[in-house]
């Protein structure tokens, strides 16, 4: 009986470990919104507003482990963004009611890869923020941190360090809009995880 106690308590251990997440990225205010999904996540999302926006756009890439080599599989990647004005429509409970209607989820599939399918958003109506998309992650063993935002080229509101491609969180998210394929601006970023991560490694 005594064995059998003491697997049991190894086991309950192990478990327990396995299940406990690195604490990286430093403070993320919002960043658990990422874990307000409902149902299986898919590698493709589509938000709200796609179907009838003017700029559409197509958002892929492949998600790298930290040699940048190796795609990362289950890897979970939220967006929010403001609509075509500049704005944020309150939408639901929770981070809803901040992050707005226009949010997705996506969970990279065997070779890393994820798409979404959104718009251009507006940038904020009194601010000097250039239009962007925000982008969190999440790794298996991981809590959610937030990566570099999807930004345009030309937006005259880019600042010089949105235009420099150092020190970047995941990688640069500069985009740039040209040719579109069916009405659809096809934009391809790919992410490095822990890349410009605080406590990443230790």
């Amino acid at each position: 009986m005594k064995h059998v106690m003491t697997i049991v308590i190894l086991m309950s251990s192990l478990i327990g470990c396995a299940q406990k997440e690195r604490a990286v990225g430093g403070p993320c205010e919002g960043c658990e919104a990422l874990l307000e999904y409902n149902g299986k996540l898919n590698a493709v999302d589509t938000l709200p507003g796609f179907t009838t926006a003017v700029q559409k756009l197509k958002i892929a890439g492949v998600v790298y482990q930290k040699d940048g080599i190796t795609p990362a599989s289950n890897v979970i990647l939220y967006i929010y963004q403001t609509n075509q004005e500049g704005v944020y429509p309150t939408a639901g409970q929770g981070w809803g009611r901040r992050h707005g209607k226009h949010r997705g989820w996506v969970k990279t599939d065997s070779d890393g890869r994820y798409t979404f399918y959104t718009f251009k958003p507006g940038a904020y109506p009194e601010r000097n923020d250039p239009a962007h998309i925000h982008l969190t992650v999440k790794e298996p063993d991981t809590n959610p941190y937030y990566l570099h935002d999807y930004l345009f080229e030309g937006d005259s509101r880019l600042t010089k360090s949105d235009l420099s491609t150092k020190n970047k969180r995941g990688g640069s998210g500069l985009i740039k809009l040209k040719n579109p394929v069916n009405g659809i601006y096809v934009i391809k970023r790919d992410i490095i995880l822990g890349l410009n991560i605080p406590d990443y490694e230790k």
